[in-house]
């Protein structure tokens, strides 16, 4: 078992120590977190033993799991590191993308490993039918959520869309040509609503909009490729692929869904439901990361997948500051 340490007891800090301690694959150790007063509670009422000072932490444990806000990540991460601790890191990995670039080369130097939580890649939903997305065409998605306080210190685009701009990364294996998004704020002081067009050098056009003042939520994406239509429910956890082929009296019979086009071409249409299978995809990906350590399995969200998407979330957002000069000027 990996002996681990958790830095960060927030909300999803707290989800991440009871995963941990839970886990067949890691030894909880402990936690750090600047809030005493909220860590000591967590101690005494769960038993997770609490360090007032980080490198008493580090000098118990192999891997040190980074769930605190985003600003700190760097720091955290930097001295696990250099105490030649494999780290975990949430999404997105640091604030900057000098210092992503930075982490990468120390992980690099001291040999550690390390994993960014981009958890949607564990989502079942995805699992089911990520290998079957080959060249897609179009993209189409939308991350809506009801108004909550937590995370609104950032942008939208860093705070819900990178999710979906890591899966799109992660199936489109393609440089990015060109980006045209705008966002507006409502009732933050930075954009609570983006809508992003990302055309790649393959010809693929991604088309994503992400909320977070919604009145529902809603997590979905489409995929369009020349021999399917793949459509995943991340928050559902549903997925379902339509197909199309030349409707030929073989293969039609009275329950054959057809459609005929223009030219009185016709086609045959079929559904199909992959098996999704349930998970705890934060347990997963926990327990992916544990697998990389000890059997050198390879990594499943890298530290240059983290850095990919932090860089694709900030071009981004320089494009809202360039469409407002623009406009402005």
């Amino acid at each position: 078992m990996i002996k681990a340490g958790v830095a960060g007891a927030g909300h999803l800090g707290k989800i991440h120590l009871k995963l941990l301690q839970q886990s067949d694959k890691y030894e909880l150790v402990g936690f750090y977190d600047l809030d005493v007063e909220n860590a000591k509670r967590l101690e005494a009422e769960f038993g997770y033993k609490y360090f007032e000072n980080l490198d008493d932490l580090l000098a118990e444990v192999e891997m040190l799991d980074i769930v605190t806000p985003t600003l700190s990540h760097f720091d955290l991460a930097k001295k696990a590191i250099e105490n030649k601790k494999h780290i975990f890191i949430e999404k997105p990995i640091t604030n900057t993308l000098e210092e992503a670039q930075e982490l990468e080369r120390l992980l690099e130097e001291n040999n550690v490993k390390g994993q960014v939580g981009h958890v949607e890649r564990f989502n079942p939903a995805f699992k089911a039918v990520a290998d079957l997305v080959k060249e897609p065409l179009f993209i189409e998605t939308h991350r809506l959520a009801e108004f909550n306080p937590r995370g609104t210190d950032v942008p939208v685009v860093l705070d819900l869309m990178i999710h979906d701009l890591d899966v799109i990364l992660s199936v489109v294996k393609s440089p990015v040509k060109e980006i045209r998004s705008s966002g507006v704020c409502v009732i933050s002081e930075t954009p609570d609503i983006a809508n992003a067009r990302i055309v790649f050098e393959s010809g693929c056009v991604a088309n994503i909009t992400t909320s977070r003042i919604s009145m529902k939520n809603m997590r979905k994406t489409r995929f369009f490729q020349k021999d399917a239509y793949i459509s995943v429910d991340f928050l559902e956890k549903k997925s379902e692929i339509i197909r199309m082929e030349d409707a030929t009296e073989d293969n039609v019979d009275d329950f054959s869904m057809i459609l005929e086009n223009a030219e009185k071409k016709k086609k045959k249409i079929y559904f199909e439901y992959p098996d999704v299978l349930n998970n705890n995809a934060i347990l997963e990906e926990l327990e992916s990361f544990a697998d990389s350590i000890e059997n050198n399995a390879p990594i499943r969200v890298t530290i240059n997948d983290g850095i990919q998407a932090l860089k694709l979330a900030l071009d981004i957002i320089d494009n809202f500051e360039a469409t407002k000069l623009s406009s402005i000027s």
